[in-house]
């Protein structure tokens, strides 16, 4: 792993649009608001500050050259941002000092050409400390519930139950499920010159489907003979 910080940059940009499809923001949607500088989802401790960046090539990796121009890309929305590599997933992750920034990356480079790869920036959804306490570091958890394995049926004056952990707000998945809608295609991956698009399409209820009993619909599976000895 290596870190470093680049300005500026050429990119073929192709511009990610933000939209909106369901009451639940989709992680286009927060990435165009909160590049707008309009966010008011969530607080600001929760917002992402970092993204993913996949599909990377490899002389990003093995190109002084080449690790030069991703970084002066992604390096251009803030001046304090730093990397980390993956060379055996072809993967990156960028940080950045603030979530407006994070998401203004996400926005304008995601699914654009960088070395003759098409790439794609995902937000990386981390929980966050509230207390203001968090100083990077792990910590042990607190003894709530160590007294016993099991709890008593009285149990000790001043025991409190375990808090839930707070969920994390994955805005791929919300995204992926808004724009689904019952009776249509879904297209899970887009094509290339290299490679046909992967298409899912729902198949539709027919009149003997709709004939047989309740419980009972459906193409009934022949069960594999085993083969003879």
């Amino acid at each position: 792993m290596s870190a470093g910080a680049g300005r500026g940059g050429s990119l073929e940009s192709q511009d990610s649009t933000a939209s909106r499809s369901s009451d639940e923001p989709s992680e286009d949607a927060l990435a165009a608001a909160l590049a707008a500088g309009t966010a008011q989802l969530l607080d600001d401790a929760d917002l992402p500050t970092s993204i993913h960046v996949t599909n990377l090539p490899l002389p990003v990796f093995e190109d002084p050259a080449q690790k030069a121009v991703f970084e002066d890309t992604f390096g251009a929305f803030d001046d304090e941002a730093w990397f980390q590599y993956f060379p055996s997933f072809r993967r990156a992750r960028v940080n950045y000092s603030s979530a407006k920034a994070a998401a203004s990356a996400r926005v304008h480079l995601h699914e654009t050409t960088l070395c003759d790869a098409v790439i794609k920036c995902y937000f990386i959804q981390t929980p966050s400390s509230r207390d203001g306490s968090d100083d990077g570091t792990l910590r042990p958890p607190l003894p709530d519930k160590q007294f016993l394995i099991s709890p008593p049926a009285s149990p000790p004056v001043g025991w409190e139950p375990v808090r839930e952990a707070e969920p994390i707000v994955n805005f791929d998945l919300l995204s992926a499920v808004a724009q689904m809608a019952p009776g249509e295609s879904h297209e899970l991956h887009a094509g290339r010159d290299e490679h046909p698009s992967i298409v899912v399409h729902v198949a539709e209820e027919t009149d003997a489907d709709r004939d047989q009993p309740s419980g009972q619909k459906g193409m009934r599976i022949t069960q594999t003979r085993c083969p003879s000895r």
